[in-house]
């Protein structure tokens, strides 16, 4: 009877050894990778800006707060006064897409009315719409309306459901519930107003914390719409500020820039870490599948 030898199998193509400590290793390595650019700019905001690009290290050869309390005070305002502009842009986006998306979800996710699937498809064909294209339209139509350097040009838009990802999303939560819920309500008399307050809103939670996280951190990093509707330095939001320590002409404050950046970016991670844990049940169960 023959015998085959077998051959060895070579070094690269083995198992690896202890394969969930490898794992953990290789993400910790990959997740190094990725935030090596907000490390350098932490290590970067705590150099003197004559070193920022002298030491391109992460460990900085002399430490300094200056650039902190430089930054604050670079502007015409306090950086404060920029924060709290976008805080209430923000915060007032975030409201209005929960209250107009969730109604416009409830209406399609539960409600009969004519033409419903054309009208729910046109809404889905605007998430391919670019929004560049609508951009020049919608100034020209604020500008007639004499609202440029408000805020309503930043906010309307979330007051009308016009974020139609959101809206799809709500739509994909809402038709995993059991519309039983529905009608016990409907047999204890109550109207689709109460049932979409006191039935179906309760149960939407994690859906309306992933719009609102994301909400949050789109409009709260949103640069261009902010910078065309706001020309006031009075009115700057952080994006735009940020955006004045850098000149094309002239000297640009660098460690200042990233100073005032990494608190910029507080608000945004604080916002996340409270409400991660619904963003991913919100994400899992909206029937993206």
């Amino acid at each position: 009877m023959a015998t085959t030898s077998r051959r060895p199998v070579p070094v690269l193509f083995r198992p690896l050894q202890g394969g969930p400590l490898v794992k953990h290793v290789l993400l910790i390595g990959f997740g190094l990778v990725m935030l090596y650019p907000l490390l350098w700019m932490i290590s970067s905001s705590l150099k003197p800006e004559e070193l920022i690009f002298r030491e391109p290290g992460l460990l900085p050869s002399t430490v300094t707060l200056e650039n902190y309390t430089e930054g604050w005070y670079a502007l015409k305002h306090p950086f404060g006064y920029y924060l709290w502009n976008s805080a209430v842009i923000t915060a007032l986006s975030v409201v209005a897409n929960l209250v107009a998306c969730s109604l416009a979800a409830y209406a399609f996710a539960r409600l009969n009315f004519p033409l419903k699937k054309l009208w729910f498809a046109l809404m889905l064909g605007t998430i391919m719409l670019p929004h560049h294209v609508v951009l020049v339209p919608q100034y020209i139509m604020f500008s007639e309306l004499d609202l440029i350097n408000t805020i309503w040009p930043l906010v309307m838009p979330k007051v009308l459901a016009t974020d139609a990802f959101f809206v799809f999303l709500m739509v994909q939560f809402i038709r995993t519930l059991p519309r039983e819920l529905d009608e016990a309500a409907e047999i204890d008399g109550a109207g689709y107003w109460r049932i979409y307050l006191r039935v179906v809103m309760p149960l939407c939670l994690p859906a309306l914390a992933t719009t609102a996280i994301f909400t949050f951190i789109w409009t709260w990093n949103d640069f261009l719409s902010q910078l065309l509707y706001l020309n006031n330095p009075d009115n700057f939001t952080v994006p735009v500020a940020l955006r004045t320590f850098l000149d094309s002409s002239s000297d640009s404050s660098w460690g200042p820039m990233f100073a005032m950046s990494i608190l910029a970016l507080g608000p945004i991670f604080g916002f996340f870490l409270v409400g991660q844990k619904y963003l991913i049940r919100g994400v899992a169960t909206t029937g993206l599948k």
